[in-house]
């Protein structure tokens, strides 16, 4: 025991070296390339202010900064439904809360003005609608996370063809942005659009970063954390709320951006070696991919930029055959 915490310690440190090192690496790389390249010293120069660059400042520095708080944010709210499930396969794209963010901005963009504020408030508003309904259905003389994963899939399956029907009804125009905005992209974000989603989610790592030894004691059993004094039903809204909320501000920006809150809490867990589904591999690991697959969106088809949920759902599909395959072989 004494040998294994420390052993342990020391992977999750040396991961955070790793994830960080790369986290500036592609940095680095998503200031340089574009329409045209910048040197990596043009981009230091831009960002000390020695000769200021619009194009680097003002139009790529906004998009990677989005890619690593958005990532971590997704990679965080994966872990939460994980580790609230039991399941490697609770995540908010897998159990229907993008589907629910997304119906909520769908009301935003048809019936209301499709405002900044109001798409923010329609995805968190639709994501806990989802959630409420979901958790309402799985708990029957208790709680269950194999019922929650099981009965999410089917709602997410009918929300989902209830987003198409809204999308076919929608004027022409509307239809157009709001198939395209599905999509999940990062373009075009600008300074203007991540002051008040950056704000969200800090408050949200951090006041899910205070409940992580609660939560992971919860993820070890109902029995433990009871007796080491984890109020598990205010736990468990808690854990809902941080979760609707990291899926739905990061929804209300980029759109939909599928499988990235699937997959990082996993890869996170295995290169850190520890037990649960913790909280800081998963956000570090979510930052890198989300960062990852916008660089190879932007240059797959160059000069045509894909979206980025078009890379995260094909790699992330990869990653949910190789797990249920684990899965089925371990059954």
């Amino acid at each position: 025991m004494h040998t294994l915490v420390p052993k342990t310690e020391r992977r999750t440190v040396l991961l955070v070296v790793v994830m960080v090192s790369l986290m500036l690496a592609l940095g680095l790389l998503g200031l340089c390339y574009g329409a045209s390249w910048s040197t990596p010293g043009e981009v230091f120069a831009s960002l000390t202010g020695t000769d200021r660059s619009v194009v680097i400042s003002d139009w790529r520095l906004p998009r990677v900064l989005a890619g690593l708080v958005f990532g971590a944010a997704l990679g965080v709210a994966g872990a939460i439904f994980q580790n609230l499930t039991r399941n490697p396969l609770g995540s908010p794209d897998v159990i229907g809360l993008d589907a629910g963010a997304y119906t909520g901005a769908l009301f935003a963009l048809t019936v209301l003005s499709g405002t900044s504020a109001q798409l923010a408030t329609g995805s968190v508003v639709g994501g806990l609608i989802v959630a409420g309904v979901i958790y309402l259905l799985s708990f029957d003389r208790g709680f269950s996370g194999l019922r929650l994963v099981v009965i999410g899939i089917a709602v997410n399956a009918m929300v989902t063809a209830f987003n198409s029907w809204i999308v076919l009804r929608a004027d022409l125009e509307v239809a157009i942005a709001a198939v395209g905005w599905s999509a999940g992209s990062l373009a075009g974000v600008g300074w203007e659009d991540l002051g008040v989603p950056f704000t969200v989610i800090a408050v949200l790592l951090a006041l899910m970063a205070s409940r992580a030894h609660a939560m992971h004691q919860a993820s070890l059993g109902d029995a433990i954390a009871v007796t080491t004094g984890v109020g598990l039903g205010r736990l468990r809204l808690l854990m809902v709320l941080v979760g609707v909320g990291c899926t739905a501000t990061v929804t209300a920006v980029a759109g939909p951006i599928a499988f990235i809150a699937l997959a990082a809490p996993q890869i996170g867990r295995r290169l850190a070696g520890a037990a649960g589904v913790p909280l800081l591999p998963a956000a570090l690991t979510g930052a890198v991919l989300l960062q990852g697959a916008d660089l190879v969106a932007q240059m797959l088809l160059a000069p045509v930029a894909l979206p980025v949920g078009v890379v995260s759902t094909a790699i992330g599909g990869c990653y949910l055959i190789w797990l249920l395959t684990k899965e089925v072989g371990r059954a």
